[in-house]
């Protein structure tokens, strides 16, 4: 074999790889809260959430990129896993897309022809245009170009590979369409790129290298290898995140199954079909690609309420484990405004760990001082996951709102951390300011733990709600008023002998860390407006 043709092969794989990462980036960030908007839409119905996945995935062209959006909405707690299975039986018949572009363009026309022209038009927006979104379509558009290069130099190189190899001895082998599966599987696991494994199989077949039957058994794997990016991607990831991509793995594998016993029992009259002349290989190929991901839905839509009973019962143990984030999930960041819903969610989840800690350290029924430890721990590991996640968001391709999102973030994460924090040392003056020997600021004492007890509740920060500043602002107001006056009476009790000078001590200080409990509290509810950028923001105070 010449190594020529081997390195048109390669290079071919390269060039579709590249056109198919260009077109997917550029349409993404070219999309921006569109994508979200539009899978959004996707929660009134399960129909819709079919139509959604198919519609964005034939689009987009990536089915891992409306996947890894999916999982980072079921995250976000704005599609439920139901309707997060119906986007993923549309990804797949979205990916089905591909081989009707190779099909109906990429062997119909002089590629050159139109390619070229489209690389030099998107290169041309991304240079001139002032506008990201335009810059990322042109970026798209040159994906697009780059692609059907790619096809044009595979279908070159299988073509002359036919010279040299007879591909069409493995069909007289045994088994050989479960052969051509498993090559089709591998295919997409070594590329991580379903698309390239159809594009190689269409010009395997348009070449006439393979057979039609052995062509199909490639696209039937290809869809199964689908199936190992699901996997890979979710390795410690969150449990929703889990949770569908074993229902593409189920999903996929039914197709398959479905997709393989219809070759093996219509394999004849698939190559009498071929054989008539009156359509063309690819475009055959890509019917049945279709066709048997279609009968995929059909097959499981009455077993998905049934399906998502069993996944909801599985992978509970990291739900139950309050240290490991819930939302935080690697596979988002390459969509920054998912990714930041994420980190909004995970800092609730931390707000409200963080309030029930400090609601539970000032009540007078006295904190749990191992619980508060163990705690406090959980929250340390937390806000240093939201704080590495954060970093990981700041490499991305970022817009400006974005960017000033992250520091407040920050800002949230580290005054929760110290809520935490001063919660788990309030037990030190438990006795102290349970004991108060003047029974005035004692009362006094316990009406100023009751209002820092409210302005805890105000500002926690509710799963499905925007947090209003104002209220624990203005209790934090009236906590100062009384802070200064309680201390009074202290000093002045001290001075007076009707407290000890120990204890006088020892109550200021504990009304100082009470107060700064509260302080950092409120901090953290008045930065939270501003983790909101698709909703109206308070300004954050100026403390």
């Amino acid at each position: 074999m010449d190594i020529t043709i081997l390195g048109s092969l390669a290079g071919g794989i390269g060039l579709f790889l590249l056109g198919m990462h260009l077109m997917t980036q550029g349409l993404r960030q070219a999309a921006g809260k569109s994508l979200k908007n539009v899978l959004h839409a996707a929660t009134k119905s399960r129909l819709k959430g079919l139509l959604s996945g198919t519609l964005i995935t034939a689009l987009v062209q990536s089915s891992s990129a409306v996947t890894v959006a999916t999982i980072g909405f079921v995250n976000a707690g704005l599609l439920t896993i139901p309707q997060s299975v119906a986007v993923i039986y549309g990804c797949n018949i979205g990916t089905t897309m591909t081989g009707w572009l190779v099909a109906l363009i990429g062997f119909k026309f002089k590629i050159s022809a139109f390619a070229l022209p489209i690389i030099a038009l998107g290169m041309l927006m991304n240079i001139a245009s002032s506008k990201e979104r335009f810059r990322q379509i042109g970026f798209a558009l040159a994906g697009f170009g780059v692609f059907f290069i790619g096809l044009d130099f595979l279908k070159e190189s299988f073509e002359d590979l036919e010279q040299s190899i007879d591909l069409t001895v493995i069909s007289a082998l045994p088994f050989s369409l479960l052969l051509f599966l498993v090559a089709g599987f591998m295919l997409t696991f070594l590329m991580q790129a379903s698309a390239a494994s159809m594009a190689i199989t269409l010009s395997l077949a348009a070449t006439g290298s393979i057979s039609i039957t052995a062509a199909a058994a490639l696209v039937i794997g290809a869809n199964l290898g689908t199936t190992s990016t699901a996997m890979l991607a979710v390795i410690g990831a969150t449990p929703n995140a889990k949770r569908i991509a074993a229902a593409h793995v189920i999903f996929n594998v039914i197709t398959g199954a479905v997709g393989f016993a219809l070759l093996l029992l219509f394999s004849s009259q698939v190559n009498n079909l071929h054989n008539q002349d009156f359509i063309s290989t690819v475009t055959l190929l890509a019917l049945f690609h279709t066709v048997f991901n279609v009968l995929g839905v059909v097959i499981m839509w009455p077993l998905t309420d049934a399906m998502v009973k069993l996944l909801k019962q599985r992978f509970l143990s990291q739900e139950e484990n309050i240290s490991k984030p819930q939302y935080l999930d690697k596979n988002i960041l390459s969509t920054p405004y998912l990714a930041v819903e994420a980190m909004t969610m995970e800092l609730g989840r931390v707000s409200r760990l963080c309030s029930s800690m400090a609601l539970a350290a000032v009540s007078e029924e006295g904190p749990n001082p191992p619980q508060l430890d163990k705690d406090l721990s959980s929250v340390m590991t937390l806000v240093s996951a939201v704080g590495k996640f954060n970093q990981q968001i700041a490499q991305q391709n970022l817009d400006p709102d974005i960017t000033d999102i992250l520091p407040s973030s920050m800002r949230i994460a580290r005054y929760l951390n110290e809520v935490a924090r001063l919660s788990t040392r309030l037990v030190d003056y438990h006795k102290t300011l349970e004991n108060i020997s003047d029974t005035s600021i004692k009362q006094n004492v316990f009406i100023f733990k009751k209002d820092i007890s409210k302005l805890l509740q105000a500002s926690r920060i509710e799963k499905e709600s925007d947090t209003e500043s104002d209220p624990a602002r203005k209790i934090l107001h009236k906590l100062e008023y009384n802070y200064q006056a309680l201390k009074t009476d202290i000093l002045n009790a001290a001075t007076s002998g009707k407290l000890d000078a120990t204890e006088s001590v020892t109550l200021l200080d504990a009304l100082s860390h009470l107060r700064r409990l509260a302080e950092q509290a409120e901090k953290s509810s008045s930065y939270w407006s501003s983790m909101l950028p698709i909703h109206s923001r308070g300004g954050p105070s100026a403390s």
